[in-house]
């Protein structure tokens, strides 16, 4: 019998895909990068769709997965920052499983995208992309403040995966 998901969300940089791929291997799930995923449908990355389609298109495409994977199981699914912002994207993943949202401070997140050569990241193209980051987490504190948050601040990928792995062995809480 498959289990129920696992989702990931947060901000950029906040340890989603790093921590999704290294929960999904200890608990023999599947694991999915909604970005990457969108990346190998449309055959451009994040940044292209961006730049050729708009921030728009890129959210539809963003929608469109997120229906698809809430109907599966057995899934650790890491979600572009923006995604779980859509509350119809946040119901569509939420009932298939539990969310968590990684979060980290803006200090942290400024640290990791500038030292990830291997990412761009479309949102920070900006003058001062530490008030970028700051702006952004505060247009998406209410939204993450919906699901259980879990601070990667200071931690490395392991520590936070173990602390998943803790939380995740008990039931649910009930509201």
């Amino acid at each position: 019998m498959q289990q129920a998901n696992i989702i990931l969300t947060g901000f950029m940089a906040s340890g989603k895909s790093t921590v999704g791929a290294l929960l999904a291997s200890r608990l023999g799930y599947r694991f999915v990068d909604t970005d990457h995923l969108i990346e190998q449908r449309s055959g451009m990355s994040v940044q292209e769709l961006f730049r050729q389609r708009g921030e728009p298109a890129f959210r539809a495409m963003e929608a469109e997965l997120a229906r698809e994977l809430g109907s599966g199981k057995g899934m650790v699914i890491s979600t572009g920052g923006g995604l779980m912002v859509d509350p119809a994207n946040a119901r569509a993943l939420g009932a298939s499983g539990r969310v968590f949202c990684l979060v980290a401070t803006p200090a942290e997140i400024l640290h990791r995208v500038t030292t990830d050569t291997a990412s761009c990241r479309p949102l920070l193209q900006s003058p001062d992309p530490q008030a970028r980051i700051e702006s952004l987490l505060a247009e998406r504190t209410q939204q993450y403040s919906r699901f259980r948050q879990l601070d990667t601040t200071g931690k490395t990928p392991e520590e936070v995966v173990e602390r998943l792995l803790e939380t995740i062995s008990f039931p649910p809480e009930t509201a």
